[in-house]
Parts: structure tokens; sequence; C-alpha cells
């Protein structure tokens, strides 16, 4: 089985420390994260990813087991994500198509290449960015200290002002970065270090300047790319390549041999998708796409379901 790591316990202790209830199952031929959220109308099950299963027989009995625990704990409805879309033709009856919470499509890179053979396969311009970020004054550095994550939400503040979007907050952020599994990288502007100047009419960063951040999870064999954020007015600096870069052949070193971006735009997104320019960004390193199988609601309620529903629709319509 191809465990992501938000069905695993690593997962389940990010949702401890946050104050999230949780339930964790794994047999042999099945594995879940189930996590508790609650609505305007009642409470939910959410599996992001899950559940995973090796084998059809395996994804119905965790069918099983989701709906044994949904009728005890008073549940609605079970918000699943399977990796495998097969798996979608096994699910109940009563199964609603949700909108999609968790991407679809994802980009990987394959790390078992020599590092020659990996920066080759990188687009002519993501490469030539790559091999100048240092001469421009770039350096990446890497903590794992929480306090360090002020960095990461400046940026995305920023970022959630000028797009008008939600970001994650401080404490959510914070608390991902106490995580054995995560590591912030950051991108510093360092003049002194600088061989090629920046042009006279550009815009320029103070020194000691924090110009991205991104935190990456590793989980067995992967290193998943999470929350980031850079600042867009010092794009002429390639402080996103060199982070991801660096943070690639970081992985790469420890024996790491997939790298996740973790979300792309669908093959036939038009070019107004707002996904549509990060996912050709993404795709200039190399790689592959992966499918899964989307979001799917397994109705326990009918009635309560249909109450949340109704709830969404009335929230989706003030918000707009």
């Amino acid at each position: 089985m191809n465990i992501p790591i938000t069905q695993t316990k690593a997962w389940q202790k990010l949702q401890d420390d946050l104050g999230i209830i949780s339930f964790f199952e794994k047999e042999a031929h099945y594995q879940y994260l189930a996590i508790r959220k609650k609505s305007l109308t009642g409470n939910y099950l959410y599996l992001p990813y899950g559940p995973v299963a090796d084998s059809k027989e395996g994804f119905k009995d965790a069918i099983k087991s989701l709906k044994f625990l949904a009728k005890k704990e008073n549940i609605d409805f079970i918000r699943v994500e399977p990796q495998n879309p097969e798996f979608t033709k096994l699910l109940p009856s009563k199964t609603v198509k949700s909108i999609d919470l968790n991407p679809k499509e994802t980009w990987v890179l394959d790390l078992t290449p020599e590092k020659s053979e990996i920066i080759k396969n990188f687009s002519q311009g993501t490469r030539t960015r790559f091999n100048n970020y240092a001469k421009k004054g770039l350096r990446v550095l890497k903590t794992t200290q929480s306090s360090e994550i002020e960095h990461l939400v400046s940026l995305q503040q920023k970022l959630a002002r000028q797009k008008n979007i939600n970001t994650f907050s401080k404490n959510y952020l914070e608390t991902e970065l106490k995580q054995p599994f995560a590591t912030l990288y950051l991108v510093e502007y360092a003049p002194s270090q600088a061989e090629i100047p920046i042009p006279a009419n550009d815009p320029s960063p103070a020194p000691g300047q924090i110009l991205a951040a991104s935190l990456f999870f590793d989980h067995e064999d992967t290193r998943y790319y999470m929350q980031s954020a850079a600042d867009g007015k010092f794009k002429k600096l390639p402080a996103t390549v060199a982070l991801l870069t660096e943070a690639i052949f970081d992985a790469k070193a420890k024996g790491i041999t997939r790298f996740d971006f973790w979300g792309i735009a669908p093959e036939d997104a038009p070019k107004d998708h707002p996904w549509f320019g990060f996912t050709n960004f993404k795709k200039s390193f190399g790689g592959h796409e992966v499918h899964y199988a989307g979001t799917y609601d397994i109705v326990i309620h009918p009635a309560r379901y249909k109450a949340y529903q109704l709830s969404r629709r009335l929230n989706r319509f003030i918000r707009h």
C-alpha cells in the first residue's frame, strides 16, 4: 500500500496537538485516519486521501469499519478520498460526489536518478534560475524551530490580502512545524554574496530579508511540498526555484525517492484556472502526473446530510 502521510499515526499526532478528535485503524489489508469535523448541522468524518487499501476486499472492509464507527459516533456522513480511482466503484449506493478538497491530480518527481540527470530534466528557464540563484545573492536556510514560522505566516498573510484568499492560522502552521516530519525552508537575500547585481530599476530587498518560505513534510520514501508563500514584489529573483531545488536535493541526499508537489490543475484546465500558473511552474522541474479518485461523501443519515447541503449552499450564497 502507498500510504500518504495524511493517513498515518504521525498525522494523528498532529490532530491531537491541535485538539482535534480523530480515529486511527490499521489492519492487514487497509489503514485509515478519520478526522472528526463539525458542520452547522452535525458531525462528519473526513479521511484526507483515505482510506488506503491493498485490494478491493481490503477497501470494502475499510468502508465497513468506517460505517460502524460512524454509527457509534453519531456521524452524519463520511467524507473519503480513495487514492485508487477504481475503488470508487466499490462505494456504497448512498454516496454523493463532493467538491474535491485535496487535489485530485498531483505532480511527482522521481529522485532515484543521478542529480545531474534530474537537473537535465528541468526546463531551460528553471535550470538557468537554479544555476544563478546563489550568484544573485540568495541563500537557502533550513530550520525546525517553531518560532521561525513567523516568516511563512507573514508572507502568507501578505498573499492573502493581495488575492483575497484564506490561509492557515499561525497556531496551525506552528503546530505543524513542531512535528518530527516537518522542516521549514527559507530563502534569504544576502547582497554581499551577489555576483549578479539587481538592475537599477528593479525593486531591491533589504539585506537579510526573507523572500520565500515553505514547509516540507517527510514520510517514508516521500517528501511533500506543503504550505508555501513568496514575496511577489521580487519576482525577478528566483527565490522559489532556490527553495524547491534545495528541498529536492536535500531529500535525495536523505535517501528519499519521491518528491510530491501536492496538487496541480487538471490536464485540460483553461488558462484562467487559479492553479494554471503554479502548475506550469511545478512541471518545469520534470516529473509525472498522478491521479486520485477525488472526494466523495458516504451518507449515513440522509435527512441530516440534506440539511448539511442546504446550509452549505446558503453559506456560499451569503458569502458571494
